[in-house]
């Protein structure tokens, strides 16, 4: 359209399902209008007198004043047209673009033929306004004379159906909510961003989260229970695939990619994924998320009973859900629970049982989770199965594949590390991703990040998104996702990611490009304990094959626990350990740690308790060993400075005392100023004949520690004498 066309449709789009604008197919006719933006106010006033608007008030040039004035006449002649080609009565919306000229207005059909000439004829009825004519009735009979066309082919579902939509979660809880299905012993198939999925299996790869992904899921062979993600794009383009569903689920809504079809803003993002709320039938349930106030509030367009789900119980969204008949969802005192009014509440499965939350650490999978658990509920599964499917709904990369993937990579040395594989497409989902590194990494270990993103981001998000990452990780580097440039350059995304980690402090990074080459640079500088996490989705079976043919192994619920305890500088016998330590005789807590060890002949920490067991019980000779054994084998802090400490100690007390002074002199240029440190390296120079000089560094460490008004009045010369001492 040049800038001398002053009407014209730059889109007629057909919906088939459920969309934006109504809970039935639509048409939807974008409208660029520019002569009526610019037109004289006198002008538009005669107009609008001529087709019945009642106090027209077209306001000045350009205003949006002035659009919301072209919007009410848009509708009239939508109106006059339709009812000029014989159609009576018809549902017509109105929106305003984004930009000033341009106008959406939408209406229902019945007969797609006679529906896009009705669409296609709005147009030609306001230039001819414009122009000063009235050719209605012209235009009303070539829409009249159009062929009728087909029905709305919207599916009417005939089995149970759930629709999943959302920014983030999405995706894991529609497999999620399809295992539990497989797993109350119903033929389930889901769509998804991956393909259509039947019992488990892809029947077709491709992204399948729009109306074609229910169409491949409702005409599977048997199926007995369909779940259907509902991305954005496909509800804008097409409208929903199915005509309503039994069960409808929001995770959240945040910024993600604003800008395209029209939607510029989160708050018409959550106009986006309200419509499968709208979709849901009298007697169903809407699931939200209860903690997002744009979620919650889509309760009041949804004839389904509200079902929130909520990680606090105090939420005031879980007050309104009871008092309004319906049901919450939450966390309990660590365990997954339903509420319902009049009820003690159902707890269901402790969270640690629940693989998918990373044994608590992965807050928004316990999100994930308690969506899940009350769409399945919702649909009328068992309660049996869904826990059951809770329990063994495990994160790796056959039921989760590029959500949360957690791998072991071991090296000939004997360190490890550990690989997360993530899609971590938004900020919410890098936000989520370092939380679990974090939380998984080993006390004073480091986050190495392999960053990228798509190119269908705002700058600003991308600027976010790289300021995000030199914050959180310890070292970046770009790993592009060169299929998924969408009409960017590497150069220009990664420039606004550098942008961003400038913000953080820092200065340069390392650039490769495919998500394979960021993660095969990564994993050799990590360090035994550290965490390699990687953005990826384009290449996750390239990834997921390269760490195989490394050796590394999809952790299990027990390994992330293992990881999980560990991150916190604690052991998974830590109950244990105390246990022993509270024994009073000597005999029976060497006893209790032989024990301990024995069933883990490996684990350094245990071999270092039993060090410890029978150091305090007198023999030292038989400590030492083990003691040496532990730090070899990878004894992590801060065990590994206490073994160091009590190494040096037994050496002492065993007559190396000169072995022990210069281990302690190693550990006091580590970590000055420890008190035990300088504490035993002076009885082991003591016991070398450095008495003066033992006296010396006690009374420098003393100095340090003291703030006495003493010891700041006579700090210059207790230092002096301490330096006479070991110069003497």
């Amino acid at each position: 359209m040049t800038s001398e066309t002053p009407v014209a449709v730059t889109e007629v789009r057909v919906l088939e399902g459920p969309n934006l604008y109504f809970a039935k197919p639509a048409i939807k006719v974008s409208l660029e209008l520019p002569g009526y933006l610019a037109a004289d106010e006198g002008v538009l006033k005669d107009i609008a007198r001529a087709v019945g608007l009642r106090s027209p008030r077209p306001g000045s040039p350009g205003t949006e004043q002035r659009q919301r004035f072209v919007m009410r006449l848009v509708e009239r002649a939508t109106r006059r047209l339709a009812a000029a080609s014989g159609t009576t009565r018809l549902g017509v919306r109105t929106r305003p673009g984004s930009r000033p000229d341009q106008v959406v207005v939408a209406f229902v059909w019945r007969r797609r033929g006679r529906a896009r000439a009705l669409g296609e004829g709005v147009a030609p009825v306001l230039q001819a306004w414009l122009e000063g004519r009235d050719d209605i009735a012209e235009l009303g009979a070539q829409v009249a004379a159009a062929p009728e066309g087909d029905r709305p082919s919207v599916l009417v579902p005939t089995i149970p159906v759930a629709s999943v939509t959302g920014t983030n979660g999405k995706t894991t809880t529609t497999r999620l909510l399809g295992h539990i299905g497989m797993t109350a012993g119903l033929r389930t198939a889901w769509s998804s961003t991956d393909g259509v999925v039947v019992q488990g299996e892809v029947v077709e790869p491709g992204d399948y989260s729009g109306p074609a992904g229910a169409r491949g899921v409702l005409s599977a062979p048997g199926v007995q229970l369909g779940i259907l993600e509902t991305a954005r794009g496909g509800m804008l383009l097409k409208g929903m695939g199915v005509a309503h569903n039994d069960v409808s689920v929001v995770t959240n809504v945040s910024a993600d990619h604003l800008g395209m079809q029209g939607i510029d803003t989160v708050d018409q993002l959550a106009e986006v994924k309200a419509i499968v709320t709208k979709a849901t039938r009298v007697g169903g349930w809407t699931v939200l998320n209860g903690e997002d106030p744009r979620v919650w509030a889509m309760r009041t367009g949804s004839r389904g009973r509200p079902w929130v789900f909520a990680l606090r119980a105090d939420a005031p969204a879980v007050r309104e859900a009871l008092d309004a008949g319906g049901r919450a969802i939450t966390v309990l005192d660590g365990d997954i629970a339903v509420l319902e009014n009049g009820r003690d509440p159902d707890r269901l499965v402790s969270i640690l049982d629940v693989p998918a939350t990373m044994s608590g650490l992965s807050v928004h999978n316990i999100a994930n989770a308690l969506a899940g658990a009350a769409a399945a509920l919702g649909l009328g599964l068992p309660r049996a199965a869904v826990i059951e499917g809770l329990r063994t709904f495990v994160p790796d990369d056959r039921l989760n594949p590029g959500r949360m993937n957690t791998y072991t990579l071991r090296r000939d040395d004997g360190s490890a590390i550990t690989v997360i594989v993530d899609l971590a497409h938004n900020e919410a989902g890098l936000e989520a991703l370092m939380d679990v590194a974090h939380g998984l990494k080993v006390p004073g270990g480091q986050v190495h990040l392999g960053l990228g993103l798509a190119g269908d981001r705002t700058d600003d998000l991308l600027e976010s998104i790289g300021e995000m990452a030199g914050l959180r990780a310890d070292r970046v580097v770009a790993a592009h996702k060169a299929h998924y440039l969408r009409g960017r350059t590497m150069a220009e995304l990664e420039s606004h990611l550098r942008v961003g980690l400038a913000r953080a402090g820092v200065s340069d990074i390392d650039s490769y490009d495919t998500e394979l080459g960021g993660l095969q640079a990564l994993v050799p500088g990590a360090a035994d304990g550290d965490v390699v996490a990687l953005m990826c989705h384009a290449e996750r079976a390239q990834v997921a094959a390269w760490l195989a043919a490394q050796g590394a192994t999809a952790d299990g619920p027990e390994d992330i626990r293992r990881k999980v305890v560990s991150a916190r500088g604690e052991h998974e016998l830590e109950s244990q350990i105390a246990a022993m330590w509270d024994l009073s005789d000597d005999a029976s807590r060497v006893e209790c740690a032989q024990s301990l060890q024995a069933s883990r002949p490996g684990d350094a920490r245990l071999v270092h308790e039993l060090a410890s067991a029978l150091d305090a019980a007198g023999r030292e000779e038989d400590a030492i060993d083990l003691y040496r054994k532990a730090l070899a084998g990878g004894l992590r802090e801060p065990h590994r400075h206490r073994a160091r400490i009590q190494l040096a100690s037994s050496l002492r007390v065993t007559g190396q005392a000169e072995l022990a002074h210069s281990l302690l002199t190693e550990l006091s240029h580590e970590r000055p100023g420890s008190v035990a440190v300088e504490s035993f390296r002076a009885l082991a120079a003591v016991d070398t004949g450095r008495a003066r000089e033992a006296v010396a560094d006690l009374i420098d460490m003393l100095l340090h520690h003291a703030g006495d008004e003493d010891a700041l009045s006579y700090q210059r010369a207790l230092h002096a004498y301490a330096t006479q001492l070991r110069d003497a």
